[in-house]
């Protein structure tokens, strides 16, 4: 697969160039293009961190995009979603929706962001009572939710707490509480399928819209790119020794920059061929565990082959 990597490196997909399909909006990751109240949404192989596009990773839309749908058709059952229908490896058409301004994080360890917010006092944001002795990836006796804005492409989403979304009337009490429900359910079939398959499902964000009313999910569900995922036989032992995790996510790429002494601020160093290649296997490698399906990879020109597979929808 190494060798298939580096074939593909000068082949990603950074920006789509799609023409006559009406507006189109592009995020730090997606493309979206709206066509009859439906969006097209291409998942490019850009990558971000720290709210800053950083260059591409070989295969990593087709891998969002198809842990995505594996992840809508799963938890259809329990919350509502955007999913119609697969068109190319990294292209999903989907229904229009209004996404609400915020974000809702679900956590069970705290780690990350949250774990250099807890260093530094800053977790009062939140409103949420947290132990004075935690540890670095302690396990929270029950999922947390720790919100955001969402703020446009190039600036940086904020913490926020449930009483600040409320009180600046960002989101209604009832479709704010309805969306922490489903937020609540989604994390608990993830959390249950993870372990089924060996894995931790660590914390994860979710995307919510309106559509006629409705709330439902929307952008993608427990991919890499939204959720931290550690190999579960590894945890306790690594835990007590204080030792990293093994990890099968983004958080790959944090690490890499913050050792570079890049958090968010100033100019972000450039993506070297060596950590591209490291972020596509741990990638293809939780793709392969969390489905139980092998990955078979898209070679080659990926704007061709987007353009060849929408032309033959006629939209």
């Amino acid at each position: 697969m190494k060798s298939q990597i580096k074939e593909q490196l000068n082949n990603t997909l950074d920006k789509s160039k799609i023409k006559n399909l009406g507006r189109h909006y592009a995020g730090k990751v997606r493309d979206n293009y709206y066509v009859n109240n439906q969006i097209l949404m291409v998942t490019s192989d850009r990558v971000s961190a720290f709210d800053c596009v950083l260059g591409t990773i070989p295969f990593k839309g087709q891998i969002l995009s198809e842990i995505a749908q594996f992840w809508f058709e799963k938890t259809s059952d329990i919350v509502p979603n955007h999913f119609i229908k697969s068109v190319d490896p990294q292209v999903l058409l989907v229904k229009e929706a209004k996404p609400l301004p915020v974000e809702v994080i679900v956590r069970r360890h705290i780690t990350g962001s949250l774990w250099r917010d807890y260093q530094a006092s800053k977790h009062h944001v939140y409103e949420l009572e947290f132990r004075n002795d935690l540890r670095m990836n302690e396990r929270f006796d029950t999922a947390i939710l720790t919100p955001s804005t969402k703020e446009e492409y190039g600036k940086h989403d904020e913490p926020i707490s449930k009483n600040e979304i409320l009180k600046r009337g960002l989101v209604s009490k009832e479709i704010y509480e309805k969306a922490e429900d489903y937020a609540l359910k989604l994390f608990k079939r993830g959390e249950d399928w993870a372990d089924k398959q060996g894995l931790i499902l660590v914390d994860t964000k979710y995307e919510f819209g309106l559509v006629d009313g409705e709330l439902i999910v929307i952008d993608e569900i427990h991919t890499p790119d939204s959720s931290r995922y550690w190999i579960k036989n590894e945890f306790e032992e690594r835990f007590k020794n204080g030792d990293k995790q093994l990890m099968l996510d983004k958080e790959n790429l944090r690490e890499w920059l913050l050792n570079k002494g890049f958090s968010g601020d100033g100019v972000p160093p450039k993506l070297d061929d060596e950590i591209r290649i490291l972020l596509s296997e741990k990638y293809i490698e939780l793709y392969k565990i969390l489905t139980n399906r092998e990955f078979n990879p898209s070679l080659g020109d990926v704007s061709n082959r987007i353009t060849k597979n929408l032309d033959a929808l006629n939209l």
